[in-house]
């Protein structure tokens, strides 16, 4: 059995929040269905543990209802398992079979109640009533705004976002990880939303676009005349975004003299203009992204390891797109509405057959790449429903265009490599000599590209695949 239940339009809801009900009597499913239906509750049925889990993929509830004794995955079973997927998602256990040993044990592992079948009514929604109260995973509109813009039901971002409220009610550093395009500036600016903070400025900044002296104006300030062409007092982001947070994206891309200024404007709260003798009191909350291993950055000494731990607080790892093939679907159609709705309003969707390419794709560049190829296809599209062909062309025109500035600059940097070791046959003190670069430098370039100088020598062996 599966079936959906909503709450007809005729019934007075004194709740609106959605339950998961399971129970492999099918019987029992349909009558306690109905009775919390008719409390005004918005019910979804599974016959099973699995279904069940298939359904938390679709859409999750506020509140799961579980009946203990089912076959394969037992309500305790599929409690443990929901808890993997969505922390916090209440869990209330109903059995024919309770006992006092059963319901401590459950209890203590975090189901939240644990009832026995006859379930009294009154017992039944007072549990529900103090859950959905008590409860994280309760959440209205209001409490959903501040992750409105991540479009998601994949139970690995699902979890991200649960862990990424319980952080922004704190004011502590958070690093967010995870290759270029997967969203790390939506969830920076969810994270301010859902802080204390929220009422605050959120100001950003990509470390990379800018050279240092550039750079360090931009975050501290700077007074007139510190270097030339300032002519004008400069006030820097630090106090720009004081009282609410600063996100800095690529912060591996901080050369190392900055880190130290970083470090201590975060230690000390203060900000010193460039040009100035004396700083300036800043209370600011930090994110910082990366797609970089900042660890192996600091290993390899380009990274300061004090700052490291600073910005390291908590880090949070968004997934690749590939890893979340059940989203690409949603953001589509997500995607295609918002283009429409600027470009051309008569294109409404994508084809079966159009859908099921995105989402076999890999998407090497992730979100991103999904929003220029579904931009593609609508700037493109004379009908209103997007054929296959259509994706077919964007994701082949996607293929050939070219690399971010990150990925030509790694290229570039290896071919350059590439090139030098196979003029000095591997000799590294003479190829470091070309590069002009010492060796220890040198050697740590090597090992990033992951190039071993023997290869290159006499008799060695190098393939440009490697």
């Amino acid at each position: 059995m599966s079936a959906s239940m909503s709450t007809g339009s005729g019934v007075s809801s004194e709740h609106n929040a959605h339950l998961l009900l399971v129970d492999d009597d099918l019987s029992l499913l349909k009558l306690l269905g109905m009775r919390l239906q008719s409390r005004g509750f918005r019910v979804t049925t599974a016959a099973s543990g699995k279904e069940a889990l298939t359904r938390l993929e679709a859409e999750r509830p506020d509140l799961v209802l579980s009946d203990m004794r089912m076959d394969e995955m037992d309500g305790l079973a599929l409690f443990r398992e929901i808890q993997r997927r969505m922390p916090g998602l209440p869990v209330i256990i109903l059995t024919a079979h309770g006992s006092i040993p059963d319901a401590v044990g459950a209890t203590r592992e975090g189901v939240f109640g644990f009832l026995t079948k006859p379930v009294d009514r009154d017992e039944l929604f007072a549990t529900i009533d103090e859950a959905l109260l008590q409860s994280t995973g309760s959440r209205d509109e209001d409490d959903e705004d501040w992750r409105s813009a991540i479009i998601t039901r994949s139970p690995e971002m699902e979890r991200i976002l649960e862990q990424a409220k319980v952080v922004a009610a704190s004011d502590v550093s958070v690093l967010l990880t995870g290759p270029s395009g997967s969203g790390k500036a939506l969830m920076a600016a969810a994270i301010h939303k859902a802080s204390p903070r929220a009422d605050k400025p959120f100001v950003t900044l990509n470390c990379s676009a800018l050279p240092e002296q550039l750079l360090e104006s931009e975050l501290f300030g700077h007074t007139r005349g510190a270097f030339t062409g300032a002519l004008n007092e400069h006030r820097g982001l630090f106090q720009a975004a004081d009282g609410g947070t600063l996100f800095l994206e690529e912060v591996a891309d901080i050369p190392l003299t900055l880190q130290v200024k970083l470090l201590r404007a975060l230690q000390n709260g203060e900000a010193r203009p460039l040009g100035s003798n004396s700083s300036i009191a800043v209370n600011v909350r930090l994110i910082s992204a990366t797609d970089t291993d900042l660890a192996q950055a600091m290993h390899d000494g380009e990274f300061r390891e004090d700052l490291f731990y600073q910005l390291n607080v908590v880090n949070l790892k968004l997934p690749p797109l590939k890893e979340r093939a059940e989203d690409v679907p949603l953001l589509a159609r997500y995607l295609l509405a918002q283009a429409a709705a600027r470009h051309k309003p008569f294109v409404t969707g994508l084809s079966r057959e159009a859908l099921n390419l995105l989402a076999a794709s890999a998407w090497p560049g992730n979100v991103r790449q999904l929003v220029n190829v579904v931009e593609q296809c609508v700037a493109l599209s004379n009908t209103p429903i997007i054929p296959e062909a259509l994706v077919t062309q964007a994701l082949a025109a996607e293929e050939n265009a070219l690399p971010s500035f990150s990925d030509a600059r790694a290229g570039f940097e290896r071919s350059y490599l590439v090139k030098v070791l196979k003029i000095t046959e591997g000799n590294v003190t003479q190829a470091a000599r070309i590069a002009g670069r010492n060796r220890t430098d040198f050697y740590k370039l090597l090992a990033r590209h992951e190039l071993e100088p023997s290869s290159f020598k006499p008799g060695g062996y190098y393939s440009s695949e490697a």
